[in-house]
């Protein structure tokens, strides 16, 4: 890549950060321009467009009202769960927001204050969300059904003035009831909020009531019917849009921090140049506005660049089958679409020979973009066949989020690699340093980081703790970002993530990454997924144990030996005897999160005969029940 519009506008965004984000910052309406594009004095805290003044809400929403796209579907919520299409417009939706926004403020939010939003994939978050970002409150979003002791963490951690919240959320056959898991949170926390929203939903009507605290339970519709429209308050651009939590944590969860100004610039930037989508394109992320990609990609980025958005209530199979994506990109006209690599292979495991994406016309679908796990070669020779699309992955975290790395459709795409999100994106300083902080030379595998200071969008710090901030994300390496991934860097530039630093196995002294060992297993034509994960070996330090699920139709019983030898061998031909892989187990699912994120280390614990920590932000907690007596050491 040593020419062409991305090397040129790659080694102008390290060479020169404040032209570059100068230029980029023009695509957002500012109040107040920056005086400053890049504050670093006060390393490592850096500060992007100081002294500029905006409001997030009025970009997303009202210039592209009063500049004509009033009448174009800003979100369309389709809900295979409820059976229920809605296509809300940007004037539409505007009116919303500013209503719940006066509702808000007359519940006493203001600037600064923050608001937990406890709601599912439904028109109603987006609202909230963006009604927050009006009135320069702080939203701090927590995925639907997050357990009592995780929510209540949060709200500890947050202090929010209001907590909103469903009834319940919709699951395939189920309803989950929100109110109960709420009422403890609020019990556990010694923080009660001023006010609690309910929004009922028809599937479950929780009841509401006075407690025995300060604060009252008030109904969504009717709150908002007697509000009046709140208009936009500027902001700082440093100050904060909003506080994630990262998952799955125990103790004091680690609140990610988005500012206003640096945020809507690297999105507004990211669905032009990352992702190749405009105004009036119908943009698909199959995720959860819980997690940092439906932040980003189902409400802020496409609303921001004036795109139509497709908020989808639903799973990739079983809402009803494995064309359920299909059904959404035919029926809406998507242009591209976002989602996690595990939903495709649940889907390639459901429906092998992509025979249900024949009945739909997906004419109009340009591009699969894929991240939140690595991307098998595997997965990505399946999807890209069947569709006859480029198949893009790209790489990043809750703490920058936007794409870290990634194949830039809109700058200049590039030849794919499978196994690869392809190269740096603008902005990021991506090394591969070894142990002792040096950069490893190209093909050598490392810790991935990112030089100080990172670009716009990314984490300024953590909520209320700086301290933590800089232990956890930048005292390994001075002067980097440690993103806790391991991976390569090929001889043209192609970044290789291959999984979490503490999934590297030590077999006998040699360092191996469980991606290698997972990229073989998964290329076997009868696995639809795998995992592989280290445990204890008294011999070898470590030995890794592959867990593979196969294809419909695949009999495990009757082929399971064949297998098991063929995924071995596998294993020998491309990794090398050095593996040491000698037991692979057909299971029936593997544990994720809800975003799709594979339970590596939980299942170590359990092969390890330690007791587990399961987060609460499993998929399905029963699937551990299954693996137990598969990975738990005999006694």
């Amino acid at each position: 890549m040593s020419d062409g519009a991305y090397s040129t506008a790659y080694e102008r965004s390290l060479d020169d950060p404040e032209g570059f984000w100068s230029e980029a910052a023009q695509a957002i309406e500012w109040s107040t321009p920056p005086t400053r594009v890049l504050d670093g004095d006060h390393p490592p805290f850096y500060r992007w467009f100081r002294g500029g003044r905006l409001n997030t809400c009025f970009n997303a929403l009202d210039r592209h009202v009063r500049d004509g796209r009033g009448d174009q579907a800003a979100i369309i919520h389709d809900s295979p769960v409820t059976g229920t299409t809605q296509t809300i417009t940007y004037a539409s939706l505007l009116d919303q927001v500013s209503r719940f926004a006066g509702a808000l403020a007359s519940l006493g939010v203001s600037k600064g204050d923050r608001v937990v939003v406890y709601l599912p994939m439904i028109p109603e978050a987006v609202v909230a969300m963006l009604a927050c970002a009006r009135i320069g409150a702080v939203h701090s979003v927590v995925f639907g059904g997050f357990a009592p002791a995780e929510l209540a963490a949060r709200i500890e951690d947050a202090e929010p003035t209001v907590v909103l919240a469903a009834s319940c959320g919709i699951e395939p056959g189920r309803v989950v009831e929100y109110k109960p898991m709420l009422d403890a949170a609020l019990d556990r926390s010694t923080h009660k909020p001023e006010s609690v929203i309910v929004l009922q939903r028809e599937q479950c009507h929780a009841a509401v009531g006075e407690r025995d605290t300060d604060w009252e339970e008030l109904d969504w519709a009717e709150l908002v019917a007697d509000a009046e429209p709140a208009d936009c308050v500027d902001v700082e651009a440093t100050d904060p849009l909003y506080i994630l939590y990262t998952s799955g944590t125990t103790g004091r969860p680690k609140g990610i921090v988005r500012d206003n100004g640096g945020h809507a610039v690297a999105l507004r930037w990211s669905m032009g140049n990352i992702f190749g989508i405009g105004p009036g394109d119908v943009w698909f992320t199959a995720s959860d506005v819980g997690w940092v990609v439906g932040h980003s990609y189902i409400v802020y980025a496409p609303l921001l660049t004036g795109a139509t958005s497709v908020l989808y209530e639903g799973k990739p199979v079983g809402t009803p089958d494995a064309s359920a994506f299909w059904r959404v990109v035919s029926e809406h006209r998507v242009t591209a679409m976002f989602t996690a690599p595990t939903a495709y292979r649940a889907i390639k495991r459901d429906d092998p020979d992509g025979r249900l994406m024949a009945a739909y016309d997906l004419s109009t679908l340009q591009t699969v973009f894929l991240a939140g796990e690595r991307l098998d070669p595997d997965t990505h020779a399946w999807a890209t066949e069947r569709l006859g699309v480029p198949v893009v992955d790209n790489w990043w975290q809750t703490e920058t989020g936007w794409p870290i790395a990634s194949n830039l459709r809109g700058l200049q795409p590039m030849p794919i690699k499978p196994g690869s999100a392809s190269v740096p994106v603008p902005g990021y300083a991506v090394r591969v340093l070894s142990p002792t902080g040096q950069e490893v030379p190209a093909g050598e595998e490392g810790a991935i980081c990112l030089r100080l200071p990172m670009p716009p969008g990314t984490l300024p710090t953590l909520w209320n703790d700086d301290e933590r901030y800089v232990a956890s994300y930048l005292s390994a390496y001075d002067g980097y970002y440690l993103t806790g991934d391991g991976g390569m860097i090929d001889e043209d530039g192609y970044l290789f993530v291959m999984g979490r630093t503490d999934d590297v196995l030590n077999v006998a002294g040699h360092r191996l990454s469980t991606g290698s060992i997972e990229a073989a297993l998964a290329g076997h034509p009868d696995v639809a997924e795998c995992a592989v994960i280290g445990v204890a070996d008294d011999l070898k330090g470590q030995v890794p144990r592959g867990l593979v699920v196969l294809k419909a139709g695949v009999d495990a019983a009757a082929h399971g030996d064949r297998l098991r030898a063929e995924l071995v061998q596998r294993v020998r031909d491309e990794v090398g005897a050095v593996a040491s892989l000698r037991q692979v187990d057909v299971v029936a699912a593997l544990p994720k999160t809800r975003s799709g994120k594979i339970l590596r280390k939980t299942m170590r614990e359990i092969a390890d005969g330690k007791t587990p920590t399961i987060p609460g932000t499993i998929e399905d907690a029963s699937v551990f029940e299954a693996l137990g007596p598969v990975l738990r050491p005999a006694r």
